[in-house]
């Protein structure tokens, strides 16, 4: 009795079908024999790249032609912007036409015409992207609308767009169930829609908020806080509607959110406590109307303009030329010197003092008094006051206060002004601006001491006497 022997299959035969390889693969060597190493593919190959030498022999000299024509009319706007999109894509739309016309001999010699219409197709995306992304003047937005459109656009004239669609909607995790019963899923195709529609609605955000910005700065009826008030209640809302109208045009439920609504508050109670109260301080600081771009401040002894009032801080631009970006509720928390919030005139002290040997101290306060008057940023119609303070150690103090209406402008270049034209002033009377000193008297030495300062002080002696000349 004889038994067959099975053969043995290994675990690896088992995981891997390598039987199936064999016929797979030549099929797919048939295809492309069929398909693609053929005589009309070839030929249209060959006419595609063919197309490109034309192409850049006419394209450059369009591009010259158009520019001489349309130079003189339009030399600005948006215009003449949409011209230079053109002259830009010249090279591209010649090929595109030299496609074209191959296509239209081909199709009438009963031609095939399969790859230079998916190339034309090709083209004509292309050429769209590329003129909407060099119509867009962000540099990161006209990349992220080439980098997504074209590709989707290539499977699209392929036929692939459809299948890749299913995939993306295969791969889904289930976030519960509607009142109906009906399953809740959150797929990547969902997830890249919203992006997509997210990214155009938020560039036509931006470029909306930067119009509104721009009309408001031409608006001399409206006050600078209340512009900064609109411009920033713009830029957190609109962006927000963007997101809520993306999410609405790719069908999710918003309801659905109430699940990360624990997992969100925990975070922004963290995370973003900081942000968020910045957020509040900034809305806060335009309300009340406590400072606004164009006053002159002083912040923890720094003297600054506002420049302008961001979601997160508060630009500063100091005397020295440097940008201070301080967090807005550092101005809630610790305060802030605004020099013109309610006025523009303000009153400065310049304090000084004299000697004890004069004894006219009124015609020191009138002369003072009179040095500030000479000062061009003095104001002239609140007479400057110079006040006796105290009897000091080693003068007489006074304190001279004026008046200015250009905190803007400066305080220590003025203040200095007036101290030099009080200067001038005193020593024109002769009147002495003391220093401080101080005199010693030695009582008495401990007993060695006082023998040492003996001894050096009659050496001393002996030394002079013996340099001094005989009479």
């Amino acid at each position: 009795m004889t038994q067959e022997t099975q053969p043995v299959q290994s675990a690896l035969s088992d995981l891997i079908p390598v039987d199936e390889f064999a016929p797979r693969l030549q099929r797919l060597l048939a295809w492309v024999e069929a398909e693609v190493l053929s005589v009309d593919v070839a030929i249209q190959l060959g006419l595609v790249a063919a197309a490109i030498i034309p192409a850049l022999i006419f394209g450059p000299r369009l591009k010259a032609l158009v520019r001489v024509a349309t130079g003189k009319h339009f030399k600005g706007g948006i215009i003449r912007r949409l011209i230079e999109t053109l002259l830009a894509l010249m090279t591209p739309i010649a090929l595109y036409g030299v496609l074209t016309v191959i296509r239209i001999i081909l199709g009438s010699i009963d031609q095939p015409v399969e790859i230079v219409s998916a190339a034309i197709s090709l083209m004509t995306a292309w050429l769209i992207i590329r003129a909407v992304t060099l119509v867009i003047r962000s540099k990161f937005w006209s990349s992220v609308a080439f980098y997504v459109a074209w590709p989707v656009a290539a499977l699209d004239v392929f036929g692939l767009l459809d299948d890749v669609i299913l995939q993306l909607q295969a791969l889904a995790i289930p976030l519960g169930e509607t009142d109906s019963g009906a399953p809740i899923q959150l797929s990547m195709f969902d997830v890249l829609r919203t992006m997509i529609y997210f990214g155009v609605l938020f560039w036509g955000a931006s470029f909306a908020s930067r119009a509104i910005d721009q009309q408001l700065d031409r608006t001399e009826e409206i006050s600078s806080a209340f512009k900064a008030l609109i411009s920033k209640t713009l830029g957190i809302l609109l962006p927000v509607l963007a997101l809520l109208i993306a999410l609405q045009l790719t069908g999710f439920n918003l309801a659905t959110l109430a699940i990360f609504s624990g997992a969100v508050g925990i975070g922004v109670g963290l995370g973003l406590q900081r942000t968020i109260s910045n957020f509040a301080a900034g809305f806060t600081l335009l309300a009340d109307k406590s400072i606004k771009p164009g006053d002159a401040i002083e912040l923890d002894g720094t003297f600054g303009w506002v420049t302008a009032m961001q979601g997160r801080y508060v630009s500063i631009r100091t005397r020295d030329g440097t940008e201070l970006l301080i967090p807005n509720d550092h101005f809630i928390t610790n305060g802030v010197i605004n020099w013109s919030r309610s006025d523009n005139i303000v009153r400065l002290h310049a304090p000084f003092g004299v000697s004890y040997g004069q004894r006219d101290m009124k015609l020191v306060q009138q002369i003072a008094q009179d040095a500030a008057r000479t000062v061009s940023r003095v104001v002239p119609d609140k007479d400057p006051v110079c006040n006796l303070m105290e009897f000091g150690d080693s003068s007489v103090n006074f304190d001279l206060r004026f008046w200015i209406s250009d905190p803007q402008n400066g305080l220590a270049n003025v203040r200095s002004e007036v101290y030099l034209a009080v200067w001038e002033a005193l020593h024109e009377h002769d009147i002495e601006i003391p220093f401080p000193q101080r005199d010693v008297y030695i009582k008495e030495f401990p007993g060695r001491a006082a023998d040492q300062v003996a001894s050096a002080s009659t050496a001393e002696l002996d030394e002079t006497a013996s340099q001094s000349p005989a009479k």
